[in-house]
């Protein structure tokens, strides 16, 4: 799982000026969930980022979704996004 994190931090590293993101697997909180699906993750971003700040919150969130499209059709069942001032 660490290995998946680590990709999942360059690979919105690559595409996003960010000064730090931290990655919070939330995926247990879920486990007896009636749609829970084994394999699929809850995650919740917490980013710092000057240039996202300097746009609108949803095209912030568009803008991360984005990045994360195959990540989120595959691994990622929810994902919480936290764009901190």
């Amino acid at each position: 799982m660490k290995n998946y994190f680590e990709e999942l931090d360059r690979k919105i590293k690559e595409k996003i000026k960010l000064e730090k993101l931290e990655i919070i697997d939330n995926t247990h909180k879920h486990e007896k969930h009636k749609f829970f699906s084994p394999g699929k993750l809850h995650l919740h971003l917490k980013i710092k980022s000057i240039f996202l700040n300097s746009i609108t919150r949803i095209n912030a969130q568009k803008l991360v979704m984005k990045v994360l499209k195959e990540d989120l059709k595959n691994k990622i069942h929810a994902l919480e996004i936290t764009i901190e001032k």
